[in-house]
């Protein structure tokens, strides 16, 4: 969603950013998870008000294979992807865009929305971020990928990963990665069954965390006062992704997670 005209960035500003104006989609098309985030998408009505704004939204059901769907779309002449979902499925929709090379664009109905805050989402108006669709800016990002799987934001193995897996961790989650962590380098623990071969071909052995991380974070205060409450950034992933490393996790080891 751009600011509102008081706010309106000059394009010296967007482009400090790596943001740029760009033309609506003609046939944009937008995945809908109604389970996501506790039913987040459903409640805010995200499908009706797509459609509402000329964007084709296709409800997934359980079972359906959201990878084989979005390259299904791009070949009937999708121009433009958008995912209502958690982080997980974002990166799954933002793939085949990038493969495609056509816009993605993120609607925060996830749990954690880690994605969303990065590129400056406001993760708390859901549906505002159909804005993106008709009157966003672009921004050229990066992915990379662990194992052969794409992600955004980030990606954790390891003692993280099993703790975020686990039922307890969202109403817990200090106690649960503590407890994970007794568990798996308390003294009478096996050593980690995970290795990881880094962008430079050295490996590491037994390791009890790897996080690969993709993209800087930004720290620093926004564009302009209320940017991050008011803009959706609709990003076009990179078609040429970037590859950062291969973590092994054998049978039976640790979780992971990626975003």
């Amino acid at each position: 969603m751009l600011p509102t005209p008081a706010m309106n960035p000059s394009r010296p500003q967007l482009s400090r950013y790596s943001w740029r104006p760009v033309d609506p989609p003609r046939r944009p098309v937008l995945f809908v998870n109604p389970r996501s985030g506790d039913g987040k998408a459903a409640r805010a009505g995200v499908a009706e008000r797509a459609r509402a704004k000329g964007i084709e939204a296709v409800i997934l059901a359980p079972g359906q294979d959201l990878a084989a769907l979005a390259r299904e779309a791009v070949t009937a002449g999708a121009d433009a992807l958008g995912m209502a979902g958690g982080d997980g499925s974002l990166a799954v929709v933002a793939a085949a865009a990038a493969a495609h090379g056509i816009p993605f664009v993120c609607v925060p109905a996830g749990t954690r929305n880690h994605f969303a805050l990065d590129v400056g989402v406001d993760r708390h108006d859901v549906t505002g971020a159909l804005d993106a669709f008709t009157g966003g800016v672009e921004r050229l990002i990066d992915m990379a990928e662990v194992n052969g799987r794409t992600f955004l934001n980030n990606v954790s193995l390891g003692i993280y990963g099993e703790a975020v897996r686990s039922p307890a961790y969202r109403d817990a989650k200090a106690r649960t990665l503590l407890e994970i962590a007794a568990e798996v380098m308390g003294p009478s623990a096996e050593a980690p069954a995970m290795c990881l071969v880094d962008d430079l071909g050295r490996e590491h052995h037994h390791l009890a965390v790897v996080l690969v991380s993709n993209n800087p974070y930004a720290l620093d205060r926004p564009l302009i006062e209320g940017t991050v409450r008011r803009w959706t950034a609709a990003s076009s992933a990179s078609s040429s992704s970037k590859h950062l490393a291969t973590a092994h996790v054998s049978r039976g080891g640790l979780g992971a997670r990626r975003v």
